[in-house]
């Protein structure tokens, strides 16, 4: 398959790192051990819902990809790092992100399953699934659909994890593939994107 013209290119992997409470570190460590040029996007999806995210402006200083918060019908390019914004559902449509109301305003949020279930309409290339420390279980119910399509699933290593219950939802599924810690986890990332996997 080869993109002509003007037409984007939508058949590069794709890493959602999902993450609540105590994401924020393991987003870092993440980033510090990921090169620049491995034609990846990562979208980094959190679903802490209260209030709104910042970051867009503390990433930019672990990673030299260029950092956006996404808005409606950003278009998807690889090597570089997207922030889902605060209080919206996460789609994709035709390689552009597209936002809509929560679907779950009250109680725990379940953004990252949105999204995750999103992908695997909708995305062509590969569809890489990471689960990090935070409360709850949302992403859980989506990581065997991502197996289904020929996605990889990881999950933070629980014992590295600031708050292990989201890993530990993700590992309870039965449909994790690798469970890492975050410097592991990019490692896995690069083989991917390398096609070494």
């Amino acid at each position: 398959m080869s993109d002509k013209g003007d037409a984007p290119l939508k058949n590069f992997p794709i890493v959602c790192v999902g993450g609540s409470a105590g994401g924020l570190d393991a987003y870092i460590r993440l980033l510090q051990n990921l090169p620049a040029d491995m034609g990846v996007a990562i979208v980094i999806v959190n679903h802490i819902t209260m209030m709104p995210t910042q970051l867009h402006e503390v990433l930019p200083r672990f990673t030299t990809m260029p950092v956006d918060l996404i808005t409606e019908r950003l278009l998807i390019q690889p090597n570089r790092v997207f922030i889902i914004p605060a209080n919206r559902d996460l789609h994709i449509d035709n390689g552009e992100f597209r936002l809509m109301p929560i679907s779950r305003p009250r109680g725990w949020p379940d953004v990252i399953t949105v999204f995750l279930r999103s992908l695997t309409e909708y995305w062509d290339g590969k569809l890489v699934a990471v689960i990090v420390s935070g409360y709850g279980g949302d992403g859980a119910a989506a990581l065997c659909g991502i197996q289904e399509v020929g996605g990889i699933t990881i999950a933070q290593k629980p014992d590295s994890a600031t708050q292990p219950d989201m890993p530990e939802s993700a590992i309870d599924s039965g449909c994790i593939d690798f469970i890492l810690s975050p410097e592991e986890i990019a490692k896995k990332i690069v083989r991917i994107a390398r096609a070494e996997a």
